[in-house]
């Protein structure tokens, strides 16, 4: 049967392959074997465990665990991982799909003895009951990075080990997934703790303006160019550089940016020679890096060099448990000093988040600057006290229920009143922070579970 067209083809529910609509289970049960018994690469086999982090991924390129050479097969074609006694598989958008005994599927959950096809490769799935997985770390978090679901505890040992290296690291992962968190805890739980830590976002800077930011421009390079600037390459010497959405970097930049980490070396615009610079680099995208180097979008030299190591992290609605848990944290964070109520923990754990724990946070903040949860007032002398000597006093909304009281006599609009109470909250909350950390705002940030970048951005918008 010739391949068909994923995006054509259309999704079974099969008897054997329950099409995935349950929760996720936390712990696996059993473990299976993935045995290649068609194809150029038959006799080739995996174990899925559960014991590695993220998925099991199939397909041609050098990261898959299950390696095929088969060129009707796509770079990262599917993946597969446990789910209780189940095993889900799920097809990655490949350009030929995945069939589950000749019905083509997207996401669905096996139970062994099914036969998975993709391209001219048949893949016999087989579970073995009684097959032990091993034991994950009973730990909380890894650094700033917050999670009890199996599916984070299994990040946190290999995170470890990269924290101590300096190696290239790519972590991939859904919009809200905490990248940015991981990279600075990478940062901060290893050798280089007390160097720079400079962050770039590929989607945050003008086009004509990305190359200037990444390796800096001499005096006079181009118009407006009024002094020398130093790029982030510059500024992380010695430390960690982070890229964030190295994805939508532009493929006219790309071969300087493997020139500067291969040869540890960057030229400002208008230089004329080199400055050496000693910086580890982590990335992170939440696009498909395989399927944008398969369409040409990213250079594969270029992706080969920063994925030297690769974290995925989960999205919130595949860390069972983990809800619950982070909402309680941002719910102290927030101040507030009663507990979420069970009934809205229990409706949370039913959502999809498909924001993740961004998208959680921000519920949090919300439900707690205008909902009816009880919130410690900040010390407003304090709060006074970190504002420099000699500053013009600002008058400042009315805090707590005032605040509330306030906006509602002004009869706006619901989404205005509710931007405003959470803008006065946030305010409230930056101020508090840095009065209980002397200022400090790196100190402040590790404290808030958020980003220092984003931290930063709250800070300034206080002001």
């Amino acid at each position: 049967m010739a391949p068909q067209d994923a995006e054509d083809a259309p999704t079974f529910a099969l008897t054997s392959a329950t099409l995935l609509r349950s929760a996720i289970v936390d712990l696996p049960e059993g473990t299976f074997q993935l045995s290649v018994v068609e194809g150029p690469d038959a006799g080739r086999e995996a174990r899925v465990d559960g014991s590695a982090p993220g998925a099991v991924l199939v397909g041609k390129s050098a990261s898959c665990v299950l390696e095929l050479s088969d060129p009707e097969v796509s770079r990262r074609h599917l993946a597969f991982e446990i789910v209780g006694s189940r095993l889900r598989v799920t097809d990655l958008g490949s350009t030929n799909g995945t069939r589950v005994d000749h019905l083509q599927v997207r996401e669905a959950l096996l139970a062994g003895g099914e036969t998975v096809r993709v391209g001219r490769t048949a893949i016999r799935v087989e579970r073995d009951a009684r097959g032990e997985n091993p034991p994950v770390p009973a730990a909380t978090h890894f650094g700033r990075m917050l999670g009890e679901s199996r599916a984070m505890r299994r990040l946190y040992p290999l995170c470890r080990r990269l924290a101590v290296t300096k190696v290239p690291v790519l972590i991939e992962g859904e919009t809200g997934t905490g990248k940015e968190v991981l990279a600075e805890a990478l940062h901060e739980e290893g050798p280089l703790v007390d160097q720079p830590f400079v962050v770039f976002d590929c989607t945050a800077v003008p086009p004509s303006l990305v190359e200037s930011e990444l390796f800096g421009h001499e005096k006079g390079a181009f118009t407006g160019s009024t002094a020398q600037r130093r790029g982030v390459f510059e500024q992380a010497h010695g430390g960690t550089l982070f890229i964030d959405e190295i994805g939508d970097l532009d493929p006219s930049l790309q071969p300087k940016l493997l020139r500067a980490i291969e040869r540890g070396e960057v030229r400002r615009i208008g230089g004329v020679g080199y400055v050496r610079v000693d910086v580890r680099v982590v990335c992170a995208t939440r696009r498909d890096l395989d399927r944008e180097v398969q369409a040409g979008r990213f250079r594969d030299d270029l992706f080969h060099r920063l994925a030297v190591a690769r974290v995925e992290l989960p999205p919130l609605r595949a860390r069972k448990g983990d809800v619950a848990a982070l909402a309680r944290h941002f719910f102290r964070q927030a101040g507030a000093t009663n507990e979420p109520p069970a009934e809205l923990l229990r409706r949370w754990e039913e959502d999809d988040w498909s924001g993740n724990v961004r998208e959680l946070r921000n519920r949090v903040l919300r439900t707690v600057a205008i909902g009816d949860v009880t919130i410690a007032p900040a010390d407003e002398a304090e709060v006074r006290s970190t504002r420099a000597p000699g500053s013009a006093s600002q008058p400042q909304p009315p805090s707590g229920p005032d605040t509330i009281a306030l906006v509602l006599s002004s009869r706006l609009p619901l989404a205005e009143a509710r931007a405003r109470v959470v803008d006065e909250f946030e305010r409230r909350y930056v101020e508090r922070l840095l009065v209980e950390h002397s200022g400090n705002v790196s100190r402040a940030a590790a404290a808030s579970g958020i980003a220092r970048r984003h931290f930063q951005r709250l800070k300034a918008k206080s002001r």
